[in-house]
């Protein structure tokens, strides 16, 4: 009784081509992007925040940041200026809105995006927040 079997050639070449289309499959159709980058983004709040947090004043006050929130007319003097820092801290895909007792700073929240958040209580004259996301 004779018994068929396939050629070695032939069954190599087969796993050949189910390895080569897998990975023109994978690069064709990509890998999904992850929906939630939240992380991330509290993270680039709270470094920015912290940097903010220790960069020196300009004026005398204890910090930078103790600077900008100490009255409403330093507010509104070093407003432009904490908006330019903030631009060169964050990436340029990143948009940021900051929040003090005294006013906010930067571009409205659009709604329905994810934001990354950090509040510091470090300031004399009350607590700061960073909101960023990606535009």
């Amino acid at each position: 009784m004779a018994r068929a079997q396939a050629s070695l050639t032939a069954v190599e070449a087969g796993i050949g081509v189910l390895v080569v289309l897998a990975v023109v499959f994978t690069f064709a159709l990509g890998v999904q992007a992850p929906t939630d980058h939240r992380a991330q983004l509290d993270a680039y709040a709270s470094d920015a925040l912290t940097q903010l947090d220790t960069d020196q004043p300009q004026h005398g006050a204890t910090t930078r940041l103790d600077e900008v929130v100490a009255s409403n007319e330093s507010f509104e003097r070093e407003r432009a200026s904490l908006v330019r820092r903030i631009e060169r801290i964050l990436p340029e895909n990143v948009m940021f809105r900051v929040e003090t007792p005294r006013g906010t700073a930067g571009q409205p929240l659009p709604d329905g995006v994810a934001t990354g958040t950090a509040t510091t209580t470090t300031t004399q004259h009350g607590p700061v927040t960073l909101r960023v996301w990606y535009v």
